[in-house]
């Protein structure tokens, strides 16, 4: 038996591209059995990545963007388009804990995989839905990406863009993997609820809720004072020098976070050598320092131009208050408190190939999670099936229908 918390957990998933099957990652991470759905001809879209040169060549054949939200489920192909693929999804759903999926209303009614189909033949599911817009409302019927629900319509490109020429473009499925760890935390509590009490859920996650969570600051400022109130500082007119960011003699940056200027002031001048600035007038005490900052972060943008990243790694190492490099993805691989914790283990993908992936962030007992790789489209259908209690002659039968892959 596995100690792993969602350990008994199964879990059915028909889900598409990163938002909501991200979830289902992180819950076969911590221990559910994740059975992906995917369309009977060409599996989840996203696979189609490949060929439509989003992804590079020379990565020894790993597709990366069906492996990030996909590791560690078995995939099942079903035509949900016809009879016999809705009666081996029902027959599925039966002996599953939680039903997960990003399907739009109108496309549930079709497949007949909505809440009252899937209840029908399981009263105790949990029933998910990950979303761009929420169950309610003139959009519940409108498809929706993180690109445009999350980052645009939510006010996040423009938080990031500011005084920019022009508008920010977020990281490839940024908001959609937040939202999948969103998701499967709602998950979660709502397995506990119905252990708890016996009373199952329906649980609703959109990129558009998620928006505006993460913009809870801007957004509560905003309705109590009217326009958009968040300070927009140039870099000289920061109020605390040691919050910001400066560029090293190698064309890399350094960022300071300490909030409580007054009190790491003196150890962080001691520590870059520069105990001069302790006694100098202009930055001997706190109002004085706000009232001459602009002339003190010319002094520190002058220090930091002085010497390589490198150099301040080792200067600033002894400091207690909040620093960090400017770090490029690429790096974040060997960040030693990375390396220390697992953050990004190996991981084989199907076809043997090793490649590197980026866990979900939440540990238990301190055991760092071992992700497996992604399944081949259709890969499990058989076994599925044959562990749900179809007889072999009707998985036969199905595959000639073409209800199954």
């Amino acid at each position: 038996m596995s100690d792993k918390p969602l350990a008994g957990v199964r879990v059915l998933e028909a889900a598409a591209w990163t938002f909501v099957p991200a979830a289902g990652a992180v819950l076969a991470e911590w221990g559910a059995e994740v059975i992906k759905i995917e369309p009977r001809e060409g599996g989840d879209p996203q696979r189609g990545l490949v060929t439509m040169g989003l992804i590079p060549g020379g990565t020894d054949g790993v597709n990366y963007m069906i492996e990030v939200p996909n590791r560690g489920k078995k995939s099942i192909g079903i035509d949900m388009t016809t009879e016999g693929g809705q009666e081996v999804v029902h027959e599925l759903a039966k002996s599953c804990d939680v039903f997960l999926t990003s399907y739009l209303p109108n496309r549930r009614k079709r497949f007949r995989i909505d809440v009252d189909d899937i209840r029908a033949v399981n009263p105790d599911i949990v029933y998910v839905r990950g979303s761009g817009y929420g169950p309610q409302g003139p959009d519940a019927n409108k498809a929706g990406y993180d690109g445009v629900s999350f980052w645009s319509r939510g006010g996040i490109c423009d938080a990031f863009t500011r005084d920019l020429p022009e508008p920010v473009m977020q990281t490839p499925a940024f908001g959609d993997l937040i939202g999948g760890l969103t998701i499967a935390g709602g998950i979660s509590a709502a397995l506990y609820k119905r252990k708890a009490t016996g009373e199952t859920s329906i649980v609703d996650v959109s990129l558009l809720g998620l928006a505006a969570w993460t913009m809870s600051p801007g957004v509560t400022a905003s309705m109590l004072y009217g326009g958009d109130p968040m300070p927009n500082f140039t870099h000289r007119e920061l109020p605390n020098p040691l919050v910001g960011t400066y560029k090293t003699k190698d064309d890399r940056y350094i960022t300071l976070m300490m909030l409580q200027g007054d009190k790491f002031y003196p150890e962080f001048m001691t520590v870059i050598g520069r105990t001069d600035l302790l006694t100098d007038n202009r930055f001997a005490e706190g109002h004085a320092r706000f009232e001459n900052r602009g002339e003190l972060i010319d002094i520190l943008d002058e220090e930091f131009a002085a010497r390589s990243v490198d150099e301040w790694r080792e200067i600033l190492a002894p400091l207690s208050g909040a620093w960090s490099v400017l770090q490029k993805p690429s790096e974040l691989r060997y960040d030693p408190a990375v390396v220390a914790n697992g953050y990004i283990p190996e991981v084989n993908a199907m076809n043997g190939a090793p490649f590197v992936v980026p866990t979900n962030p939440v540990q238990f007992d301190e055991d760092h999670v071992r992700p497996t790789g992604a399944p081949e489209h259709g890969q499990h259908t058989e076994e599925i099936l044959l562990e749900a209690g179809v007889a072999w002659e009707k998985i036969e039968q199905y595959k000639e229908q073409g209800a199954v892959l």
